[in-house]
């Protein structure tokens, strides 16, 4: 037994600590983790030999400023974690293993007027077929992050109001999914998980702070404030396509009017191209004919990066992020929209938070979410276990930094 204060109790933390600098960052040299931990060198030098001894880390080769030095990531066979992406048309899904790579990824359409029981039901055989063509052991799954597009309850962990599927508003999602796949499921909106894949590998790497601004069949924010995801207390932060922009315009399905969401959000931009472009058009299309020339596709298209531009300079005059990454569709369009943006928060936002602000288009498009879902599930693990010594005890700890 360990005793607080003891040498063998300082041990542990220590190899802890560097565990978890490893886990948070993915991979890092011997030096960087000195930095990182505060531990000396000597110090870090011998728990990495420790760690590695036992199985828990991989060290490799690589070079550091010009000088050869050894990189530290964590065991890549000690485990698996699954990401799971609901959304409005589609279902996705990925496998990833601890050495950050991902393993196996699929999508498939998914009928927006399914069921719940029908979308876990598609989830659960598509998780089952990627981890048979993986070739790696169910017993290995760690965890499951899943993500879904409507608001979670803190607490309760029950799914609001969705507009997006209607059909899943009151379930319990993580419940859901962990009695058919019997392994621990956390679950957080689309725009967090977009929030926190870009965070730790995307467009997001290096700063604490960070507005994540999906725009799809709705208008949502994954927000970071000093590195963590900040949901409220109700889960419910972020919301910022109801920003209201215009008292008397369009009714929103929130109830209010003139939400930002109904100058921006597909199932409204659309409609305004639909007698000139037919109604087929959907936003991927619109970003495609606006880069190709399209005048009426880049007017609405710059509109709708104004509308946003209003909604984030609210959001540098109250939190005053250091970056906005817009993910979605629309981020395809590039300077097209991410130019109007930057126009509106230069207007509106007060001048040093805008001046501090830059705009960026995400790095991982459609896949942001899903992998910050792998993310999701490797976070909410610790760092102890994996120091058992056991195969149970090494799928409790990994690095969310997926390739």
């Amino acid at each position: 037994m360990e005793t607080p204060g003891s040498q063998s109790s300082l041990h542990r933390a220590n190899l802890e600590r560097v565990v978890r600098a490893v886990r948070l960052a993915g991979s890092l040299t011997q030096a960087e983790i000195a930095r990182t931990t505060g531990l000396s060198a000597a110090t870090v030098s011998n728990i990495v030999r420790e760690l590695k001894d036992g199985g828990t880390v991989e060290v490799t080769p690589t070079s550091a400023g010009g000088r050869r030095a050894r990189s530290v990531s964590l065991s890549g066979d000690a485990g698996i974690v699954i990401g799971v992406d609901f959304g409005h048309t589609h279902l996705r899904v990925a496998v990833g293993n601890l050495a950050h790579q991902v393993l196996a990824e699929e999508a498939e359409p998914l009928d927006v007027d399914a069921s719940s029981s029908q979308g876990f039901d598609r989830a659960e055989q598509l998780v089952s077929r990627l981890i048979e063509a993986t070739g790696v052991d169910r017993s290995k799954i760690a965890g499951v992050g899943l993500g879904v597009p409507g608001p979670i309850d803190v607490e309760s962990g029950t799914l609001g109001s969705t507009a997006i599927l209607p059909g899943w508003t009151g379930t319990k999602p993580a419940e859901e999914l962990r009695g058919r796949l019997g392994v621990p499921v956390h679950v957080d909106n689309d725009a967090n998980l977009g929030a926190l894949g870009e965070m730790v590998w995307g467009s997001g790497r290096g700063v604490r702070d960070l507005a994540y601004i999906k725009v799809a069949s709705g208008v949502g924010a994954g927000l970071v404030i000093d590195g963590k995801i900040y949901r409220g207390p109700g889960g419910t932060a972020g919301e910022i396509g109801h920003i209201t922009l215009d008292e008397s315009g369009p009714v929103c399905r929130c109830g209010n009017r003139g939400c930002l969401e109904t100058f921006a959000a597909a199932r409204y931009v659309l409609p305004l191209l639909q007698s000139s472009h037919g109604t087929d058009l959907t936003m991927e299309g619109v970003v495609r004919l606006a880069r190709d020339g399209d005048p009426g596709c880049r007017r609405v298209i710059a509109d709708v990066g104004r509308h946003i531009g209003s909604g984030v300079a609210n959001l540098c005059n109250l939190l005053n992020p250091s970056r906005m990454v817009l993910g979605g569709d629309l981020a395809e369009a590039g300077e097209l929209v991410l130019g109007p943006i930057r126009e509106s928060v230069g207007r509106y936002a007060i001048p040093s938070a805008a001046r501090h602000l830059s705009v960026l288009p995400g790095a991982l498009g459609g896949r942001a979410e899903v992998l910050g879902a792998l993310a999701l599930a490797l976070s909410e693990m610790g760092d102890s276990t994996l120091l058992d010594g056991t195969a149970a005890g090494a799928l409790q700890a990994a690095a969310p930094a997926f390739t």
